[in-house]
């Protein structure tokens, strides 16, 4: 099929989410989405052409649902949308395809992302507590996305990085 509005993917589509470890401003944005977009366009599978959408979210998050239920993303599929991103990264002057940061609004707002140990170290410092919104980029489903991608901390994996005296 083709690029359609993710709102449009049933709640099953597998998903990804790519968080840039800075923010993008406009020229950035529009650059990722161009090429994004060009690539989405034509993504297919052993052949099949792939019913994918995607959502770019605060200047931060790359979201790409695939519709597994008319073609699925194979190996091979996925490992060139890795590729077309990790390629788009010296352009953009930012990392998309980087794992292990971990991402919150920090207390004026701003989404901010840190190593695991960092993010542990600022929570031990009450800089991130219970309360504090964070971002699950391991969503694997849209229904998950919708449900959990923002959430606060003690709702989510990341209150196993807070210290245990914080209330819930």
């Amino acid at each position: 099929m083709s690029l359609v509005q993710l709102e449009e993917l049933p709640g099953s589509a597998r998903t990804w989410v790519f968080g840039a470890n800075k923010t993008l401003d406009d020229p950035a944005s529009e650059t990722l989405l161009a090429e994004v977009d060009r690539f989405l366009s034509q993504w297919k599978a052993h052949g099949s052409p792939l019913t994918v959408g995607r959502d770019w979210k605060y200047g931060r998050f790359l979201t790409v649902a695939v519709d597994q239920s008319t073609a699925g993303a194979s190996g091979c599929s996925i490992d060139g949308l890795f590729r077309s991103l990790k390629a788009l990264e010296p352009k953009l002057g930012a990392s998309l395809v980087t794992s292990g940061l971990v991402f919150y609004r920090d207390q004026t707002g701003a989404i901010q992302s840190v190593d695991r140990e960092s993010f542990s170290a600022l929570g031990a410092r009450r800089k991130i507590e219970s309360g504090t919104k964070v971002f699950d980029p391991t969503v694997t489903t849209l229904d998950e996305w919708r449900a959990r991608f923002e959430l606060d901390a003690s709702q989510s994996w990341h209150a196993g990085l807070l210290p245990d005296k914080q209330p819930v």
